[in-house]
């Protein structure tokens, strides 16, 4: 024992009680006074001999006893064995395990105890064995007491102990035949049970060279004992692990004694031996097993087969053999998959929708609160260049429709203004005919439609577009007659002109309020807005105040400082900053709300647009969030419907039926496509720009949209034009240095705009195949915002670096920021110290003044560039 062995471990090491074991120290003339006072090795043979005394045995016997009496020495070898061929080939670790015990000569007799007539060893065993058993019984007494507590779990663990007992006696003799096998020694074989003293079986051991008829009896005398904590005795290491666990049944030792002997079995060699034997051995179903597959709206290939229990191999040849070329990877539809359970002999059922969905949908049902009345919100609609932001400008009272590019609106622009009339929401939508689906939108999300017509220009063909979105929509429509203040403006031929289209005005008889106006001076802008709150009053708008909220994505964006930043309208409830929501595909927590002046706000009520912050990615235009309890709930929902959308996207770009197949192989000529790589500062001039692109598709070229996004062109999109030798178009975004190292190593066609229009001609040109003189504009200079400085003349001048090329005065300009275009212009002053400058050129300092714009900020890029003319060439 350790040196530092105390007073309670000592009676832990021999179960016995602590008060008992400082009872005997004093006894034997030792006193101490806590249990954790160290005993010496002096102390314990001390002790021993006092105890051997008491039980009848000399000081001399116990001396001897402490001196070793021989020395076992143990020895293993281990082997891999390779049993079998071909699949069924297995390798088996052999392990042979020998030990040797050496006697030294003495010269002196052993003796034999007086007191009980057997020899010293066997006596000190005997009485070891005496302690075991009153442990033995101590701990039946308890468990006996825990007995009705336990007896359900006992039943439950028999089984599992018969089947491992079963399972670790193949092993044994399976192990021990393939040791045969290896040395040739017939006593390899294995080893026969010897019935044991608790019940269960040990294998023989080889005896070794040096062991004597004495020690042989002595094993058998300890084999029929409990497991004793002895050192020196050959068989007590597998018994010595169980010391204080005597309330283990023989079957549950021998299961734990198999477990720690042998390595963990593998599991093919298991499996290839399903049927040798047991009552719970693999039986050969005798009649078809019929199973019942769920399928979803698509299912991969390899998911079908798991569920049918078949080899993917089985299920691509079924396949195969009804006109469907798929691999195992391959996304198949419904009424594929059900046509293939059935060929197979299974039944097909509808799979049930996933529980998150309904959950959501029940938290959209509940009952929320009471309804109050609510903003109208009035979305303002027309034909492009008739004045639809500027009189929003009038009644906002800002300058809106300066900041866009070329005068005319790319986004849906959402505002609540409050008026003498109450608060009233405005939505401002596009006039170009590339923006249908977003003035289709704006349509569905209001309450009030207002059609702006110029009183000069008269209907126009996004007139029209917008009177049967306001008609698809059942919302009620507002004409505002603009520009009546020109000289050349005619209400009365509007009011005609509409009568085709069935807007019949109060004047004629009609519905329809029109109200004649001037954004430019003002004038009848207070007759719209009594209009508008009539309408609202007719239509008694009302809205849940309080609860969770609900509403739609107008706009999404990626802001690189920022994150995905959503524009949102909230329809019912109230949005708080900190709530959970799912919207769409994404999923998150509101980590900020501003308004549409970028002020902060703590929530929005209905009618109330504002942008949000804090979601997992940039969600769809046109998407409906809802408030949820926890980001659990929020997570399924997203996950569920991007794993919708991703299937129904394998399905629909599958096309791998055989008929697909040839009937493209039969096409007499080969279609001409152009690849597009399409980025773009905001969703809906994404989906603009994609509709409006493959709309110009025709039967000699093909439009092909690979890639499209929000946010600046990375080294991604890049490669991925290099791969499908692809243009890149930027529509007020910028690729980054790495993916402009790309651009240039791989000769790529990079495009810059900022105007839908030029978008659209230059790919029309190219599609329609009119060639001629194209306007390009090539960048010249980029000087980069190293700090900024107030001046009274000229008020912020921004002291910048000139990175690359060169900064001319009499170019263009566009300030950057974080590879978004925030202003287009030119420059006011450019000088070199204090004295004006016509250019700087590269790694030169130099001050710049930006005209009409005074929100230069450090870190901002200034882009200087010209137009010029390149003969278009395919």
């Amino acid at each position: 024992m350790s040196q530092q062995t105390t007073i309670r471990k000592l009676a832990a090491l021999v179960n016995t009680p602590v008060e008992k074991l400082l009872e005997q120290l004093a006894e034997a003339g030792m006193k101490f006074s806590s249990p954790d006072q160290v005993v010496t090795s002096t102390e314990k043979v001390k002790l021993l001999g006092f105890l051997r005394r008491t039980h009848g045995k000399s000081e001399k016997a116990a001396e001897e006893a402490v001196s070793p009496k021989k020395i076992t020495l143990n020895r293993s070898r281990k082997q891999e064995l390779t049993v079998g061929g071909g699949k069924n080939r297995q390798t088996v670790d052999v392990v042979v395990r020998k030990k040797v015990t050496v006697v030294p000569p003495t010269g002196k007799d052993d003796g034999v105890d007086p007191a009980s007539g057997l020899s010293r060893e066997e006596a000190e065993r005997a009485e070891i064995l005496r302690k075991l058993e009153e442990s033995r019984q101590r701990n039946l007494s308890e468990q006996q007491r825990l007995a009705e507590e336990d007896k359900r779990r006992a039943e439950e663990a028999a089984e599992r102990r018969r089947e491992a007992e079963a399972e670790a006696e193949r092993l044994r003799k399976e192990a021990a035949a393939a040791a045969a096998v290896v040395t040739g020694d017939a006593t390899a074989a294995p080893a026969r049970r010897a019935p044991h003293g608790h019940g269960h079986g040990q294998p023989a051991k080889p005896a070794g060279p040096a062991r004597d008829d004495r020690s042989a009896a002595n094993k058998g005398k300890a084999q029929r004992g409990s497991h004793a904590m002895v050192a020196g005795v050959e068989d007590d290491e597998s018994t010595a692990r169980f010391a204080g666990q005597l309330h283990l049944s023989a079957a549950d030792r021998a299961r734990r004694s198999t477990a720690r002997g042998r390595p963990k079995p593998r599991r093919n060699v298991e499996q290839s031996r399903g049927g040798s034997g047991g009552p719970h051995g693999f039986e050969r179903p005798t009649a078809p097993v019929v199973r019942e597959i769920a399928v979803g709206d698509a299912i991969t290939v390899a998911d079908l087969a798991q569920k049918l229990a078949l080899k993917g191999g089985d299920v691509v040849k079924a396949l195969f053999k009804m006109g469907v070329m798929a691999t195992i990877t391959q996304t198949i539809d419904h009424d594929t998959a059900v046509l293939v359970v059935e060929e197979l002999g299974h039944k097909a059922v509808r799979a049930e929708s996933d529980d998150a969905e309904s959950v959501l949908v029940a938290h959209v049902a509940d009952v929320q609160g009471e309804q109050a009345a609510r903003p109208p919100v009035v979305t303002i609609m027309g034909h492009v260049d008739h004045g639809k932001t500027s009189l929003l400008d009038y009644i906002r009272t800002t300058k809106v429709a300066t900041g866009e590019a070329g005068g005319i609106t790319q986004h849906i622009g959402a505002y609540h203004v409050e008026t003498p009339k109450g608060v009233i929401s405005f939505l401002d939508t596009p006039g170009h005919a590339a923006f249908t689906s977003m003035r289709a939108r704006g349509a569905r999300l209001t309450d009030i439609v207002v059609l702006v017509v110029a009183a000069d220009d008269g209907v126009m063909p996004q007139t029209i577009e917008a009177i049967q979105h306001a008609r698809a929509a059942k919302v009620p429509l507002i004409v505002a007659i603009n520009k009546i203040d020109k000289s050349t403006a005619d209400p009365n031929r509007i009011k005609n002109e509409l009568l085709e289209h069935q807007v019949v005005a109060e004047d004629f008889g009609g519905d329809t309020q029109m109200v004649e106006l001037s954004a430019k001076t003002g004038m009848g802008v207070d007759d719209l807005l009594d209009a508008i709150s009539l309408q609202a009053e007719v239509l008694e708008l009302r809205a849940v105040q309080d609860g969770r909220a609900t509403g739609t994505v107008i706009e999404s964006s990626l802001d690189k400082g920022r994150g995905p930043v959503a524009t949102v309208l909230v329809q019912q409830g109230r949005l708080n900053r900190g709530d959970y929501l799912v919207c769409g595909v994404q999923y998150g927590r509101v980590r900020a709300l501003f308004d549409e002046n970028g002020q902060a706000v703590d929530g929005a009520g209905p009618s109330i647009p504002v942008q949000v912050l804090g979601l997992s990615g940039v969600p769809d235009a046109g998407d409906d969030f809802v408030v949820v309890d926890d980001e659990r709930l929020a997570k399924d929902v997203a996950q569920q419907r991007e794993a919708k959308r991703r299937e129904t996207r394998l399905v629909q770009a599958a096309g791998n039926r055989m008929e697909d197949i040839m009937a493209q192989m039969g096409q007499a000529e080969q279609q001409l496509s152009l690849n597009l790589v399409v980025k773009a500062d905001v969703q809906g001039s994404v989906e603009a720009l994609k509709q409006a692109l493959t709309a110009l598709s025709n039967e000699q070229i093909r439009i092909n949209i690979i890639v499209s996004g929000v946010g600046g062109i990375t080294e991604s999109d890049a490669n991925a034009a290099a791969t499908a030798k692809a243009t890149i178009i930027g529509f007020n975004v910028r690729a980054d240095a790495s993916a402009r190292r790309v651009v240039e190593t791989n000769g790529l066609d990079l495009r810059y705009f900022s105007i839908i229009y030029d978008v659209i001609d230059q790919v029309k040109q190219v599609a329609s195949g009119i060639l001629g003189m194209e306007i390009r504009e090539e960048i010249i200079g980029i000087a980069e915002v190293r700090d900024v400085f107030r001046s009274s003349k000229f008020g912020a001048v921004a002291g910048c670096m000139v990175v690359e090329g060169v900064v001319k005065r009499s170019k263009p300009i566009r300030v950057l920021r974080d590879n978004t275009v925030v202003f287009e212009g030119e420059l006011e002053s450019l000088r070199r110290f204090k004295e004006n400058v016509d250019e700087v050129r590269v790694h030169t300092e130099c001050g710049i003044g930006v005209k009409a714009y005074n929100d230069v900020k450090v870190g901002d890029q200034i882009e200087c560039f010209e137009r010029i003319e390149v003969q278009r060439t395919l």
